[in-house]
């Protein structure tokens, strides 16, 4: 009997100019709430949640970084699944034609492993959660992955700006 290891849709990445932008905008927008923002070596961003999904909104710092898609790209980056079981899933990902093209795929307890699949769609697949996620919502065996609300403050003017930008938007249209 071959062993399958499920996955559960929790953590969607865009890719934009301006993460604070966006995050204040889906803010005002859906009511998301922030969880936390990072400064990283191959991106930088905030990320929301509605309780049980991650929303990473992220601006990559180089081509490299942004894992083909460019530094300039603006769309839907990626996908993650919080999964059971890291390498099972790697091996499923792979044994049906899907490429590896990050993260380590033989660590269970690693950050993300990256892969493409069969469309050039990247996704990844870790066995903890995202900020603000829930793997199994409703069950008896729901894992919540920590909310850490954190902010930097070194991006405290970059917020204030884009929370000032929204608040025009709302007022202009009021008029």
């Amino acid at each position: 009997m071959t062993v399958k290891s499920k996955g559960f849709l929790r953590h969607v990445a865009l890719s934009v100019a301006d993460p604070w932008e966006t995050a204040e905008y889906y803010k005002a927008t859906v009511g998301l709430e922030e969880v936390a923002e990072i400064d990283g070596p191959l991106a930088e961003g905030v990320f929301l949640t509605d309780g049980v999904v991650n929303l990473a909104i992220l601006h990559f710092k180089s081509d490299e970084a942004s894992q083909g898609t460019g530094v300039d790209f603006v769309g839907i980056h990626h996908i993650g699944f919080w999964v059971d079981d890291v390498i099972v899933s790697g091996q499923q990902a792979r044994a049906a034609g899907g490429k590896w093209i990050m993260g380590d795929p033989n660590n269970p307890h690693g950050y993300e492993v990256k892969h493409t699949d069969l469309s050039n769609i990247i996704f990844d697949i870790a066995a903890h959660g995202w900020a603000g996620s829930q793997k199994r919502p409703g069950e008896a065996e729901n894992e919540t992955h920590p909310n850490p609300r954190r902010r930097l403050a070194k991006f405290d003017d970059r917020r204030e700006a884009a929370r000032r930008k929204i608040e025009a938007n709302k007022m202009a249209e009021a008029v």
